[in-house]
């Protein structure tokens, strides 16, 4: 399994940024996927998650109405289209998929977002 997201950088309040994942080495179209954040010298949190066809999606409640998560089946891309950044959304992004059999967390190494004046 491989992640690898793209697409951080740094903004100033108010812009937006599009995030991606590439995902390889599993059935990308079958799992549920998820984008995680950690900001410094805080736990890493569930900004957002789709479900295998991209029907459902859920949202922390800090980010609703401001980013979207989708997925490109077709691609194996994850994204996260994330608009009116504030200071407090600066963190490392990750996404992250779960084998449902065995339990185990696959995580991408994480692209940085900072925004900041």
């Amino acid at each position: 399994v491989q992640l690898v997201e793209s697409g951080g950088g740094l903004v100033q309040p108010g812009e937006s940024l599009r995030l991606s994942c590439a995902a390889s080495g599993f059935t990308f179209s079958s799992y549920v996927m998820s984008w995680y954040r950690q900001a410094p010298g805080k736990e890493r949190e569930l900004v957002a998650a789709i479900t295998i066809g991209g029907g459902i999606t859920n949202y922390a409640d800090s980010v609703k109405g401001r980013f979207t998560i989708s997925r490109d089946n077709a691609k194996n891309i994850l994204y996260l289209q994330m608009n009116s950044l504030k200071g407090e959304d600066t963190a490392v992004y990750y996404c992250k998929v779960r084998n449902a059999r065995s339990g185990r967390d696959y995580w991408g190494k994480g692209t940085v977002d900072t925004v900041s004046t």
